[in-house]
């Protein structure tokens, strides 16, 4: 499956049904397949005969491996270049043949003390093999170093378990697809005065978060985070908008100017948020209202650049016509 073969994207911002998700992330799966066929002869010999084996006989296992972000992540990091140092390690445990026993293998949940349950299949991982974690776009970060914060493991779990318990009363399609699209949060600190988060292109699967003390201020990174992700799983098959990166444009959310993919990205990952809390509202909990309308201000402001300037690819132009309908 291509870009060219996806579904018409019209619920790809606030999805009617995981189907949509589930297409874009297929595609997606299929082109990791294509990129370690070509990148398999520089891989180990010893990995290359179990992956001969594996397809012959049990390809599912194969695609299931590429699934994982941290595999995901370290073919997407060799494209175009050398492999990635810590993807055969990985990979060969993914696959049962390994390498390196110090490797991370997220489906295994291995090393023991590394991965700590939050949620069916999603947790909190304590290693990272992103080779662009310390890469920062944010004036207001370095980096995103696997940081505590002071704060225990189960501290950490509890606090995303409750928020995503909150996306589960109010956006329960959202919830389904975290599932789906979400395999671990990475801890990048604590802090009681504001929040930052972060995901990469390249680490689908893969959400970074500091922890606050505010419930909401957690299910807001939750389901922003969660949106990047679908999005960079689309990027992997469609620039969606064929703007120049240099063009720049206000941000809603952001102090300095930004690309009007930026702008996409921020429109994109905040409208279900919009969604949550009007579903709060409507439940009765008054005391959102004023979080609810900045959202909201925030929301027309960035969908009114984005829908001045924007020039969609055809897969961009279902999901330019789904925020302009949302907006």
């Amino acid at each position: 499956m291509n870009a060219a073969s996806l579904p018409p994207l019209d619920d790809l911002t606030v999805p009617r049904s995981t189907a949509t998700a589930r297409a874009v992330l297929s595609a997606s799966l299929r082109r990791l397949a294509a990129d370690l066929a070509a990148i398999a002869p520089a891989l180990p010999p010893a990995l290359r005969a179990r992956l001969r084996e594996l397809r012959r006989d049990d390809p599912g296992r194969v695609l299931s491996a590429l699934r994982r972000a941290t595999v995901g992540v370290l073919i997407r990091t060799s494209r175009g270049g050398a492999v990635q140092p810590a993807l055969a390690g990985v990979l060969a445990r993914e696959l049962g043949a390994p390498l390196d026993a110090r490797a991370p293998c997220l489906s295994a949940r291995a090393p023991e003390g590394a991965y700590h349950p939050i949620a069916r299949e999603l947790v909190l991982a304590t290693v990272d093999v992103n080779p662009l974690a310390m890469l920062e776009a944010h004036p207001d970060k370095d980096g995103n170093a696997v940081d505590l914060g002071g704060v225990a493991p189960e501290r950490w779990c509890d606090a995303l378990r409750a928020a995503l318990d909150v996306v589960e009363a109010h956006l329960p399609i959202v919830r389904e697809e975290i599932d789906l699209v979400v395999q671990q949060v990475v801890p990048v600190g604590y802090d009681a005065e504001r929040h930052l988060s972060a995901s990469y292109a390249e680490a689908v699967g893969t959400i970074y978060l500091t922890l606050h003390p505010s419930p909401m201020t957690m299910v807001e990174a939750l389901v922003h985070e969660h949106q990047h992700n679908k999005l960079n799983a689309l990027l992997d098959l469609d620039p969606i908008l064929e703007n120049h990166p240099s063009e720049r444009y206000a941000s809603p959310v952001r102090p300095d100017p930004r690309p009007l993919f930026g702008v996409l990205l921020a429109v994109h990952a905040f409208l279900p948020v919009e969604a949550l809390y009007r579903s709060a509202l409507d439940a009765g909990e008054a005391r959102l209202e004023a979080r609810y309308r900045a959202i909201v201000a925030k929301n027309r402001e960035g969908a009114a650049v984005l829908l001045a300037h924007a020039r969609p690819t055809r897969i961009g132009r279902g999901l330019l016509d789904e925020i302009a309908r949302l907006s």
